[in-house]
This record gives C-alpha cells, sequence and structure tokens, in this order.
C-alpha cells in the first residue's frame, strides 16, 4: 500500500490507516502481539516520517489524534479487530470511524471478499465522490480482468493444496476458461482414487470421491494429473522417500510431491502457455524433501514468457521463499479473495466504490 500512501502524501493530505492482524480473541492479555505498534513503527521506517498510534480504534483518545491533522501527517489506529463491531459490520460503529477522516480509499485486497464493517459499512458513510480503491487494489484487479476477461491462449491453471472442496468452486469456474489444468498437491489423491487408483496411505477426502468424479468427467482432457509421485514412509521430515512411476502408490507409503517426471511435463505445458493462473503448492513444501514440485513449478512460471499470475496464501509464500516473486507477472496479496475472485464472485466492498 506504501504507493498509495505515498500518493496521498505527495498530494498534501494527511493519513488516517485502519487495518487487522491476526485473529484477536477478545482477552486484552492474550490480543496484545496483535497491537499495531509494530506496524506503526515499521511503517515510519519504510515511509520516513513520524507515524502516531492510538489506543483505540474510535472513541475520544482516536478522535483527537485525527482532528485537525496537519498535511503529511500519519495515524495509525488500533486493531479494528479488537472491536466487535467490525465483524458484524456494525453501522454505529463504522459511523464513528468514518467521522474520523474526510474520504475513503480501500487499498486493502486480501479483506475485499469479507463484507465487514471497514470494508462496506464504513465507506457507505462517505458521499460516493471520496470513496476510492488504491493502487493495489487496482492492480490486482487489473491482473484478474487479464485471467477472467482477457487471458492470451494457451490459458492454463495449476491448481494445487490439501483439499478437493478448498478449491471446487474455482475448479469448476476456470474449467470454463482454461484450455488445461494441472492439479498437484494433497488434492492429487482424491482425484486418483476417484479414477479407482490405490493412493496408499495418502489423506483422501472419501466424502468428496463424487465431486472429484463429476469434476473429472466435467474437464476430460483439459485436467492433467500427476504421472508419477515422491512418497515417504511417513509424512514428516526425516522420512524414508522413493519415486513411484504411474499413478498408484503403493500401500503404506504417503504422497508428499509431484514426480521428476510430472515436473517434466508441467513445467513444459507452462512453458508454452500464454497465460498460467497458480494457487496452492505441489507437496508439503515447509519440509525441504518434499518441496522440489512446488520449486519446480515456481522456476516454470518465472521462465514463462507468458503472463502468469500467483494466488495467495502458501503460493505466494513460496516464491517468496524461492526468490522468485519478482520473475512473475503478477504475485497476489489476496488468498480468499484472489480464489473467490476466479469463482467469478464479486464483491459488496467494490460495489460501494462505483466510480473506480
Amino acid at each position: 500500500a506504501l504507493p498509495t500512501l505515498n500518493d496521498v502524501l505527495s498530494r498534501g493530505g494527511s493519513l488516517v490507516l485502519v487495518s487487522h492482524l491476526g485473529r484477536p480473541s477478545g482477552d486484552p492479555a492474550a490480543d496484545a502481539p496483535f497491537r499495531m505498534d509494530p506496524v506503526a513503527a515499521r511503517l515510519a521506517e519504510l515511509i520516513g516520517r513520524s507515524v502516531k498510534k492510538t489506543d483505540d480504534t474510535v472513541g475520544p483518545q482516536a478522535q483527537a489524534a485525527c482532528a485537525n491533522l496537519a498535511p503529511g501527517e500519519i495515524v495509525v489506529l488500533e486493531n479494528v479487530r479488537f472491536n466487535k463491531g467490525e465483524k458484524k459490520g456494525d453501522p454505529a460503529f463504522a459511523k464513528q470511524m468514518a467521522a474520523l477522516a474526510d474520504a475513503y480509499v480501500n487499498d486493502a485486497f486480501g479483506t475485499c471478499h469479507r463484507d465487514e464493517a471497514s470494508m462496506v459499512a464504513v465507506p457507505e458513510q462517505f458521499p460516493a465522490a471520496r470513496r476510492a480503491i488504491g493502487f493495489l487494489v487496482e492492480k490486482e484487479l487489473q491482473i484478474l480482468d487479464t485471467l477472467l476477461s482477457h487471458p492470451k491462449s494457451p490459458y492454463l491453471a495449476v491448481m494445487g493444496g490439501a483439499k478437493v472442496s478448498d478449491k471446487i468452486l474455482v475448479i469448476e469456474s476456470l474449467l470454463l476458461k482454461v484450455d488445461k489444468l494441472l492439479i498437484g498437491g494433497g488434492m492429487t489423491y482424491t482425484f486418483l482414487k476417484a479414477q479407482g487408483h490405490s493412493v496408499g496411505q495418502s489423506k483422501v477426502e472419501a466424502d468428496k470421491l463424487d465431486v472429484a468424479r463429476h469434476v473429472l468427467q466435467l474437464a476430460g482432457a483439459k485436467l492433467v494429473l500427476p504421472v508419477d509421485h515422491l512418497v515417504a514412509s511417513q509424512p514428516e521430515a526425516g522420512a524414508a522417500t522413493k519415486v513411484v512411476e504411474g499413478p498408484t502408490i503403493p500401500d503404506g507409503w504417503f504422497g508428499m510431491d509431484i514426480g521428476p517426471q510430472t515436473i517434466e511435463l508441467y513445467s513444459g505445458i507452462i512453458r508454452d502457455a500464454g497465460t498460467v493462473v497458480w494457487n496452492g503448492p505441489m507437496g508439503k513444501f515447509e519440509v525441504a524433501a518434499f518441496a522440489t514440485g512446488t520449486k519446480a513449478i515456481a522456476q516454470a512460471l518465472a521462465d514463462s514468457h507468458g503472463v502468469t499470475a500467483v494466488g495467495g496464501g502458501e503460493s505466494a509464500e513460496a516464491v517468496e521463499k524461492f526468490g522468485l516473486a519478482d520473475k512473475v507477472s503478477h504475485v497476489s496479496t489476496g488468498g480468499g479473495a484472489f480464489l473467490e475472485s476466479l469463482e467469478g464472485k464479486s464483491f459488496n466492498s467494490l460495489k460501494v466504490i462505483p466510480d473506480r
């Protein structure tokens, strides 16, 4: 969000900043690590200015801190999720927060899919002409427009992660748009089981086998599954590992990553794609022994000459971990927001900002 903040300051504006941090429980002692003090201190370093920090999001202290701000002054309000009214979208809470500023800018794409007070009820308190999105949200929406409406062919999606249930809606939506969809990660084994293959001790969503069969039938040749696997005797670091060819995993073994033939296959498909969207790791990449597939997919995106977009969450974490974030076209700051956008959902937080 720094470009947006600097733009406001360069125009002679002052800033009242509100955000959330973590998942506060409501217990002040337990929630101490979620206070915004470190955020305010780091912002001061990044922006090269002093930054005030309040102990509340709304109320007398916040009002006093935000009153009569001089051009260039910055106030960071306390964690907005310390207030029950945030999650509830409480209009009274929103009215108090909106009274602290003259205009509203949403530069928090990662929470655009949430109907929380700071995302919907607060902007509704401002005249339409005083509601806007920031540069970060604008960039996210531009890349999503490319992915959803103007992709360059061949259009490829790479989906990983643990569960079919987490990605089923986005997979079904993407199958209507992409030329190929590559599958990796833990969800692989539910798809393979649905095809009738043995997957050893690999975790399978038994209640999603019919869903997986439906997706396989819907996708036809578009959906590509791993042709070999890295398996382990236990799903943990230090376990014995081996590569097994073909879709079947032997009894007593856990599928932990895509195998070398799959890496070569998937990398070639990525190399030839005009547009690639990737969400979800190929294996348990936080363990070095099971990170090869995820790293290879990240490298293939980095080497691609097409438009490459990495969804938030673990995929974004992976490209950062492997030092490849600056080699892809876009790394989204939104996990759930990115996936729900790919599903074709619209967000109330953006509907309330009509002139974007």
